[in-house]
């Protein structure tokens, strides 16, 4: 069964969760992310579900750290300062290969900054914390891909036991409209990570060749895991000398530009990542093999370009940025960067 609904981004969140088969949802108000918290709050009442507003974002994080011990599904959500204090928890999700789920909903930075939204949480949010960024990051761009990516991220952490997190921003996570909300195809159920009896599962070590040995298996763990979920779209890049690179909200912005483009015989294309770790680096190799320039559209200063010119060094190509840190970015703006 499917049915239709109008609803904003952050309650469209908590509906993916339920179909995902979450049970307990951790976590601290903060804009533009407290909905998502509110929302599920009260589906305790309808639902066999729990909450728990913690004192913090760390104390959210390790509490879904034990939940997922215990063999429940938990997830917690989060942006800006939040996202910072969270990554002590991720870090130690990443070491012990725990199947943790967490939703950021980017507001603008540096510090508190501002409210709103931004893009500039792609670097915290994929390689924070003291390691080497063992994480899962899903980027959507629409309100009906923020209910499918939910789904994906429990499925893929409970899959692979690799924290899973879905990206979105304060822009996505306000705005309203209809989304199809899809029976899962597949649920991959939740499972007690703890043998019988007593199992120290560790965190800490006391040799270099050990916390060495343990980097080796998780960068394995990762690689493998990434072959099999990394993503991206490519949108009329075959024949486009120019191709706009983008993510998120921004890409759905760059999409409808190359749409008008198109209709003034202008030859642009858009590649998207859709999984920002791991970085789509082949795929994106592919899509601007032909494109005499590549234009990265993102709303912050450095980050997607940063990532994009990495995964494809040694490509001989012009890479221009439009970057607008905190700030939206609408079609019309990006149509005038090739008129």
């Amino acid at each position: 069964m499917a049915e239709k609904s109008f609803l904003i981004g952050n309650e469209i969140i908590v509906k993916a969760a339920l179909a995902s088969g979450a049970e307990l949802y951790f976590g601290y108000p903060i804009t533009p992310s407290t909905e998502i918290m509110q929302t599920w709050a009260k589906m305790q009442d309808s639902f066999n579900v729990k909450f728990l507003q913690c004192e913090d974002e760390m104390a959210s994080g390790f509490a879904v750290i034990g939940a997922c011990l215990a063999g429940h599904k938990a997830f917690t959500a989060t942006g800006g300062p939040g996202n910072v204090l969270l990554q002590d928890a991720l870090s130690m999700a990443e070491s012990m290969r725990i199947p943790f789920v967490g939703v950021i909903v980017q507001r603008g930075g540096p510090s508190t900054g501002s409210v709103i939204y931004s893009q500039q949480e792609v670097l915290l949010t994929g390689w924070g914390g003291n390691g080497e960024g063992y994480r899962i990051v899903y980027s959507p761009s629409t309100l009906q891909e923020i209910y499918d990516y939910t789904i994906k991220c429990f499925n893929t952490a409970w899959t692979y036991r690799i924290p899973t997190l879905l990206l979105t921003d304060g822009y996505l996570g306000k705005m309203q409209g209809e989304v199809l909300l899809k029976r899962p195809a597949k649920v991959v159920p939740a499972y007690g990570l703890l043998a019988k009896g007593y199992t120290n599962m560790r965190n800490c070590f006391d040799l270099e060749e050990e916390i060495y040995d343990l980097n080796l298996k998780l960068k394995k763990a990762h690689e493998r895991a990434g072959k099999k979920v990394v993503e991206s779209e490519s949108f009329k890049c075959e024949d486009a000398e120019i191709i706009f690179v983008a993510h998120g909200i921004v890409a759905a912005a760059a999409r409808e530009a190359v749409i008008e483009l198109r209709k003034n015989k202008k030859s642009v294309g858009l590649f998207r990542p859709i999984t920002l770790n791991p970085f789509p680096g082949q795929e994106a190799k592919k899509a601007l093999k032909k494109a005499k320039e590549v234009i990265v559209v993102e709303s912050a200063a450095n980050q997607l370009n940063r990532l994009l010119k990495e995964n494809i060094y040694g490509m001989n190509l012009k890479i221009t940025q439009y970057g607008r840190p905190a700030l939206g970015i609408t079609p019309e703006e990006i149509i005038r960067l090739i008129k």
